[in-house]
């Protein structure tokens, strides 16, 4: 599996799966509205950086990169933070490592532009993400809780940055990103 930049290609692949992943998890916050917004890869990534995670030529997995808080994407304010917003896993493809992947490379494109905190939001009913992120570092901050109208409560999630390079995934107990 390679994690690479999203192409133009991949609009319409990006686009489904999103809507996919956010459907099975949590399809009363996805509107019609929330859909078209998913689905429109190519106007949502004006001011962020989409990678996707490419299996063999398909893609699997994609997320947002927001690199600070002048990005129209950006649901923070914090001006040494970076974020992370619509991660998305094909279905047949969850289990196997593609969000976390996802996630690493966008806390190391943090860490390469000298971000000290990666934010980002979840909702209540995606409790898989959740574990992932604790499991790489990310806290619970109720402080950046909110909630869009309409729609579910957004928590917070914060990843301070340090020196130390990510942990690499394998045995034993894994080690936090910061």
């Amino acid at each position: 599996m390679e994690i690479r930049p999203l192409r133009a290609d991949d609009h319409d692949a990006v686009g489904r799966l999103t809507v996919d992943a956010y459907m099975q998890v949590e399809p009363a916050a996805v509107d019609v509205d929330y859909v078209a917004e998913l689905r429109d890869v190519a106007s949502r990534s004006t001011g962020v950086e989409i990678l996707v995670a490419d299996d063999g030529g398909r893609v699997v997995g994609a997320v947002t990169y927001v690199p600070g808080p002048g990005s129209p994407a950006a649901e923070f304010t914090e001006a040494d933070a970076a974020g992370i917003r619509m991660l998305a896993v094909a279905v047949d493809a969850q289990g196997r490592g593609v969000g976390e992947a996802l996630t690493r490379a966008c806390v190391a494109r943090a860490r390469e532009a000298g971000r000290a905190q990666v934010i980002l939001h979840s909702t209540d009913r995606m409790a898989t993400a959740h574990r992932l992120y604790r499991r790489l570092g990310f806290v619970r901050d109720p402080s950046i809780d909110w909630r869009p109208d309409p729609g579910p409560w957004l928590r917070g999630f914060r990843l301070r940055l340090h020196d130390r390079p990510p942990a690499s995934r394998g045995g034993g107990e894994p080690s936090p990103v910061t």
